[in-house]
């Protein structure tokens, strides 16, 4: 117990040595900041005093534009006032008369199978009365010989979505005909074949001449816008149907048989290779008709 005491009291007294060597350095203040110190009386009862302006219904929107010099306030006035959606409907106006008529644009030099003068009478649209068929109006033709005319000509370039070789100068019984045709009796006959029908290869239509241009022979339907003549078929993979060598191809002579067996009764007169030497290398169309009734051969 005694020695236990002891050991006690020396302890004590070596952490009193210790705790006293730690005080020795200790600061005298404690080390937390101090306050920033108050200015004078006087700058303080000033600041105090003072109004200070708070604006709470400060604008922030732009300042209008400064109005521009004399030589340019026309346009300025032009630009705002004519804008669309400040003072007009931005709605497309309906066009004038005066540019709803087509003028004049194209006359053809007269040559011995056309007429003195062609003039179309309008830019490429639908003609006859039919959005499918598709060219221009031309002025009423006269050829060299009597009876050679067309009084309502118009030069089709395509007719139901099919394509023309070359623009074909006919009346618009020969059009219709021809767009009945391809919708009965040429697309039902390719089918699928290819892709269909693209385009059309049309070798003669308007022409003043006799049949077969035969020396005294009767004024041929040509001559009258009554006729057309289609040589071949192209088909939309590029493939190419021809009268001249197809027709007795095993494959494509049975689609152009089809072709010319279904235009008979569309057209008044129907012609092929087994017609005539004449007829060797295309079809011959027209729609003149007689007391018997459409001349296939």
């Amino acid at each position: 117990m005694t020695r236990f005491l002891q050991y006690l009291a020396g302890t004590s007294a070596i952490a009193v040595v210790f705790a006293s060597m730690a005080m020795a350095g200790a600061p005298d203040m404690s080390l937390h900041p101090r306050p920033r110190p108050v200015a004078s009386v006087s700058v303080a009862n000033q600041v105090q005093n003072s109004a200070v302006r708070v604006y709470y219904k400060a604008r922030i929107r732009p300042h209008p534009r400064p109005v521009a010099p004399a030589i340019e306030r026309p346009l300025r006035a032009m630009i705002i006032t004519d804008a669309p959606g400040v003072r007009r409907s931005i709605r497309p106006r309906k066009r004038p008369s005066v540019l709803r008529r087509t003028p004049e644009i194209v006359r053809v030099v007269a040559t011995r199978t056309q007429p003195s003068a062609i003039v179309t009478t309008g830019r490429a649209g639908s003609v006859c009365g039919d959005p499918k068929i598709r060219g221009q109006r031309l002025s009423p033709i006269r050829g060299r010989l009597a009876g050679c005319r067309i009084s309502n000509p118009v030069k089709v370039t395509s007719i139901d979505g099919i394509t023309l070789s070359q623009p074909a100068i006919i009346e618009c019984a020969t059009a219709r005909a021809l767009k009945k045709w391809i919708r009965t009796g040429a697309r039902p006959a390719v089918g699928r074949l290819g892709g269909g029908i693209r385009s059309l290869r049309v070798i003669a239509s308007y022409s003043c001449r006799t049949r077969n241009s035969q020396p005294g022979a009767k004024l041929s339907e040509h001559a009258k816008g009554k006729a057309v003549d289609i040589g071949a078929i192209t088909l939309k993979n590029g493939m190419t149907l021809s009268v001249l060598k197809g027709w007795r191809d095993p494959v494509q002579g049975k689609i152009l048989r089809r072709m010319h067996k279904s235009a008979c009764g569309t057209f008044g007169t129907v012609l092929g290779p087994n017609a005539n030497r004449f007829h060797r290398d295309h079809f011959h169309f027209d729609v003149a008709r007689y007391r018997k009734g459409s001349y296939c051969r």
